[in-house]
């Protein structure tokens, strides 16, 4: 569902659960993303309009968009599968 200027969507709600650092290192990123390429000083909403939206160049989008997709990548744990050639077992690693 968009959100048009003056309506905001529900304060985000948190699992309490056991938390792995994954979730943190993921934040972080994202975070830092919005902070270095859209100069967004935080991704919390504020409720207020001159706070909460913002004005970004396409380019600058799909340069944090890049940049988000490249560190889950990197992130990505390596598989593991069994070679259709030789019938080991290997490990397939991100680039």
């Amino acid at each position: 569902m968009c959100h048009t200027r003056g309506e905001y969507p529900p304060p985000r709600q948190t699992e309490a659960s056991t938390e792995t650092t994954m979730p943190n290192a993921r934040d972080n990123a994202i975070n830092r993303i919005a902070r270095e390429v859209l100069d967004l000083e935080t991704l919390e909403a504020r409720r207020m309009d001159s706070l909460d939206f913002h004005e970004h160049a396409v380019w600058s989008i799909k340069d944090a968009l890049e940049r988000a997709y490249e560190a889950g990548r990197k992130a990505a744990p390596p598989t593991r599968t069994t070679c259709p050639a030789c019938d080991r077992d290997i490990e397939i690693r991100p680039l």
